[in-house]
């Protein structure tokens, strides 16, 4: 089964349940990936101290990816509109919650880029001294 029929299938529901499992499935992975973006802002601000603020911010990105691609397929597969049963509406906010992970994580990548960067040129400025 490739890729493409996985996320068909996930997005409508698996093979057993009904029309609100791919909806309940991109919220779960929206949910899952602002977890990931908060703690990997966490851990660039210094709060915790376990783990890879860098991973993280790459898998809150890739989750969010995903949450966002789930949602927008089940979206684009299910019929009827809000109020049918079919988890449109779980859909329509799953998309959000895929973004805001996808935010996250870039907000986080970004501030350890600039941790790193600023890491680095202290480091060479006191290994050589000011010119003062």
């Amino acid at each position: 089964m490739s890729a493409t029929d996985v996320l068909r299938v996930a997005a409508e529901g698996g093979v057993i349940g009904d029309g609100r499992t791919g909806a309940n499935l991109a919220l779960g992975v929206g949910l899952i990936g602002v977890a990931t973006g908060w703690l990997s802002l966490a851990r660039v601000a210094g709060g915790i101290s376990t783990g890879n603020a860098r991973t993280g911010a790459m898998s809150a990105m890739a989750v969010g990816l995903v949450g966002t691609a789930l949602a927008a397929l089940h979206l684009a597969t299910s019929s009827g509109g809000p109020g049918t049963g079919n988890g449109i509406v779980g859909a329509i906010a799953a998309i959000p919650l895929g973004l805001v992970a996808l935010a996250l994580g870039r907000r986080a990548l970004t501030r350890f880029r600039h941790i790193e960067r600023s890491a680095d040129h202290g480091g060479h400025e006191r290994k050589f001294g000011s010119a003062s």
